[in-house]
């Protein structure tokens, strides 16, 4: 097996493209990193980078090797992290994802308790919507994430835990000229843009009844807080589960708006999710019950 410093060396290459300034972030001198590179590429039997005036490309070879060394060394972090969190949980480091609504509430809150509870855990939280964060979980970037799990049920290399559901909910501020006019017809939400993440298929063709059958989102954005910003500032509507804008309607900053006929709106499907058949960290196991157990204190919606 390849040492893993080498390992370590090309991938700083090829985020860098340039031997310099991989040299320096791996506080190498830049010949010495120029033989780990050759070193490999001679254990390996093929060229990993082109050498040009500009700096470096990957060879085919290199993409492939990059691919695999990402992995490797995600790997052997989370072994060395595992193994020093064993017995205690005074050292090392937790990776995580959270979809947009989670990132909003629930996560935010776990990760505070624990927080307060393991001081000592760097903690790194990556939010993204759930397609990028399974891609992120298989590559062993992260070890779990909270997040819409409606297109993971039949997902083999995935170990999914439901959590609570919350209703749909179409939201504005509250002096949006809309509020003046409920129940609204389904066709006034065409009168004004209409703000999202990025949307499960059930979600959108749900919109897209109650719509003109287009694309129902004129804005697309997976930062749920941005998109509050955006709404409680502007005409633009947003749909979101009710647990995450719930404390911003009771405070007035943000109101509801009803449709005619009630239509029932998507509801949320959070979940936790990691890799089928793998243990999780010590850090990992207590973070998911700490959401579990606060998942359980919020009343469902």
């Amino acid at each position: 097996m390849n040492d893993l410093r080498q390992l370590r060396h090309f991938v700083a290459l090829a985020e860098h493209g340039h031997f310099a300034r991989a040299a320096e972030a791996v506080h190498l001198s830049q010949p010495a990193l120029s033989r780990s590179i050759q070193a490999l590429e001679c254990s390996l039997g093929c060229n990993l980078v082109d050498r040009h005036s500009r700096g470096i490309s990957l060879t085919a070879h290199g993409q492939l090797v990059l691919e695999h060394a990402r992995r490797l060394l995600a790997g052997s972090r989370a072994l060395s992290n595992a193994v020093s969190q064993l017995g205690n949980l005074s050292s090392g480091e937790l990776r995580l994802g959270a979809g947009p609504y989670p990132a909003a509430r629930l996560v935010p809150q776990a990760i505070g308790q624990f927080a307060a509870h393991y001081p000592q855990v760097r903690v790194q939280l990556l939010i993204d919507n759930w397609q990028q964060l399974r891609e992120r979980l298989l590559d062993d970037e992260i070890e779990l994430f909270v997040a819409d799990t409606r297109e993971f049920h039949d997902d083999p290399q995935l170990q999914v835990t439901a959590l609570q559901s919350h209703h749909g909910v179409l939201f504005c501020r509250p002096q949006h000229p809309l509020c003046q006019r409920q129940p609204l017809m389904p066709a006034a939400l065409g009168e004004f843009p209409l703000a999202g993440t990025q949307m499960p298929v059930e979600v959108e063709r749900l919109l897209q009844r109650l719509g003109d059958g287009a694309n129902p989102l004129s804005i697309q954005c997976d930062n749920f807080m941005v998109l509050k910003e955006l709404v409680s500032t502007s005409d633009v509507l947003s749909l979101a589960p009710w647990d995450v804008v719930a404390a911003d309607v009771q405070a007035g900053r943000l109101v509801t708006l009803r449709l005619a006929g009630d239509p029932a709106l998507a509801r949320s499907a959070y979940g936790i999710v990691s890799r089928a058949g793998h243990s999780l960290s010590p850090a990992a196991e207590q973070l998911q019950q700490i959401i579990h157990a606060q998942d359980g204190q919020t009343k469902p919606a």
